[in-house]
């Protein structure tokens, strides 16, 4: 069974660019992030639970442990998803905030 946690910190305050450069460098951060189809697919399936998940993406996807997280890490590192840090294990979320600027920005192309 999954297990599905509340766990990870709260929301960012959503990101504002002061500038057009700053928007196409934040914009091109997230497209760099999504560039890769399972982080895609990671980011549709905690889209889908709409709530943290931990440990359960590996058993969800064809790749070794170390590959998920270097996925999450890049998907992190990118603003897209927040994670906590759960005894031997984090759990990782959406980041709304981000979500809701890149669909923006798709959508202003």
């Amino acid at each position: 069974m999954s297990e599905e946690k509340a766990c990870c910190p709260a929301p960012r305050d959503v990101i504002e660019a002061k500038s057009e450069e700053e928007a196409n460098e934040i914009f091109a951060g997230f497209a760099k992030a999504l560039g890769h189809p399972t982080r895609v697919a990671i980011l549709k399936m905690l889209i889908e639970r709409k709530s943290c998940v931990c440990g359960e993406i590996v058993d969800e996807l064809p790749i070794a442990q170390s590959t998920v997280s270097k996925h999450l890490a890049q998907l992190k590192k990118a603003g897209l998803l927040r994670g906590e840090i759960d005894g031997p294990r984090v759990c990782y979320c959406i980041e709304p905030g981000a979500l809701s600027l890149f669909k923006k920005m798709c959508e202003d192309l």
